[in-house]
């Protein structure tokens, strides 16, 4: 039940994050970045991309995947295209992994130490924290989206909507 939950999580979002990058009017606004905006929607959702295929495929799925975290945020202008590509890898590496899992998988320990203040946590807790991380950056994401696009596609400017 909760394997599936997941998964419908996962498909959902990762759905969402689809529909968002290809709602850019202008693809270029994706990498725009401004003020107290610095990171543009194509960096979260690279980061999303990365986190999730290192995090679900390679530690529980044994991918092989190899994330360069730092290439997540650093790398701009990647087209369109290119971050749907991933976002789709990205759904049928989650898919496959969560439905090679079981219940006894959940309640197991997440198998590598990720938070400094936790040494120890269930899978479960943290594909959990994984589907609420997803959901974070992809309301930013959103926003970035609405903000760029009410902006006109323009560099943002935050003066002309200081009241």
């Amino acid at each position: 039940m909760v394997i599936k939950s997941l998964k419908s999580i996962y498909n959902r979002d990762l759905s969402t994050l689809r529909t968002e990058i290809e709602a850019y009017n202008d693809e270029s606004a994706i990498w725009k970045v401004d003020g107290g905006i610095t990171n543009s929607a194509g960096n979260l959702c690279q980061h999303l991309i990365g986190n999730l295929k290192h995090f679900i495929g390679a530690e529980l799925g044994q991918s092989g995947y190899v994330r360069q975290r730092d290439l997540e945020f650093s790398t701009k202008g990647a087209s369109r295209e290119e971050l749907i590509k991933g976002i789709e890898e990205t759904r049928a590496v989650v898919d496959a992994t969560l439905d090679k899992l079981t219940p006894a998988d959940l309640e197991a320990d997440y198998p590598k130490s990720v938070f400094a203040d936790m040494q120890t946590m269930t899978t479960g807790y943290f594909l959990i924290h994984l589907a609420t991380h997803l959901g974070y950056h992809l309301g930013q994401i959103n926003y970035h989206r609405r903000f760029s696009t009410s902006c006109r596609n323009k560099l943002f400017s935050y003066s002309n909507y200081i009241a």
